[in-house]
């Protein structure tokens, strides 16, 4: 019982982590990389559809990202979903070919995005805690229930609170990676 109600509290903050990483992905750091535009849905025939299943999506260069569509016609489609997602860039087209300029980030919207990179990881700090809120309500279950011990009972709780201790860690790490690179000229 204990051991599945663990297994469950560490894929639940995994999920959390990789939450964060996936939000941390959609903030840009004036470096282009195709993770930018993952985001961004285009409308493919009438249904709503990832950019990287309607076009090939490449770094050209540093700052500049370069995307092809695979079909001619969708190339003003593609285009428009860049324009209009809340990402701030301003896509050129050339032929069939779309390039994305990256924009030079001031110092205002790097402060910009490093709170929000502070925004998400107290998200999932919180998100931690709130799993090892419920696993340690499960484990109380239990022990009401004459199920475990209370030796069995605190050593559980331990156990939890060091898997929260560990991944509030590796959240820290990650913000403190992405405030680096945010801040990186």
């Amino acid at each position: 019982m204990i051991n599945e109600i663990k297994k469950d509290a560490e894929s639940r903050m995994k999920k959390s982590l990789d939450a964060l990483h996936a939000n941390f992905n959609k903030i840009r750091t004036g470096r282009a990389h195709t993770s930018l535009l993952d985001s961004v849905t285009v409308d493919y025939y009438g249904s709503e559809m990832p950019i990287n299943q309607v076009a090939s999506v490449n770094v050209e260069d540093a700052r500049t990202l370069s995307v092809v569509p695979w079909e001619k016609s969708m190339v003003p489609k593609v285009e428009k979903a860049i324009m209009s997602s809340d990402l701030g860039l301003n896509p050129s087209t050339a032929g069939s070919v779309i390039r994305v300029p990256m924009p030079m980030l001031t110092e205002e919207t790097r402060k910009g995005y490093i709170k929000q990179a502070r925004s998400e990881t107290e998200n999932a700090r919180v998100a931690v805690r709130n799993v090892r809120r419920d696993a340690n309500g499960d484990i109380k279950a239990l022990l009401k229930e004459k199920e475990i011990s209370e030796d069995e009972e605190h050593r559980a709780v331990e156990e939890i609170q060091k898997l929260t201790d560990k991944y509030i860690a590796e959240i820290d790490k990650l913000l403190e990676a992405k405030e680096h690179d945010l801040m990186q000229v």
